[in-house]
């Protein structure tokens, strides 16, 4: 089931890079803006006084690994990145997040991509 998972996550994370390079192909200057939009999302998440960019998405830690700087998160619906609920791994803006959290805490998060990676970029516990 493990290997099931993982092939389905790789499926949804091609077809998001794949409708990507179509809305550039189609689209250049709506993915520039995307892009920067993007880039300012991650820019601007770490200070206090900016407020939030990008979305705050509910969801639930399913496995923390601190050596890879990845965490797996069961999340709703990432309308910034255009994905479908689902449960992914991320990287992490800041591997000190990790130390924060363990398996079945439930949080809020912002993700973005960086060089093209999906990543938290601003992560809180809730319960």
């Amino acid at each position: 089931m493990n290997a099931l998972m993982k092939l389905t996550l790789t499926a949804a994370f091609t077809l998001c890079t794949a409708s990507a390079a179509l809305a550039q192909q189609s689209d250049h200057g709506a993915h520039q803006h995307a892009s920067a939009q993007a880039e300012q999302s991650a820019a601007g998440s770490g200070s206090k006084g900016g407020g939030v960019m990008g979305q705050l998405v509910d969801g639930e830690i399913k496995k923390v690994n601190k050596e890879a700087e990845k965490i797996t998160i069961r999340h709703g619906e990432l309308k910034d990145l255009g994905m479908p609920a689902m449960t992914m791994v991320f990287r992490v803006k800041d591997p000190s997040m990790l130390e924060q959290v363990k398996m079945g805490d439930k949080v809020k998060f912002v993700a973005g991509r960086v060089s093209g990676q999906p990543t938290v970029m601003q992560m809180e516990v809730t319960q």
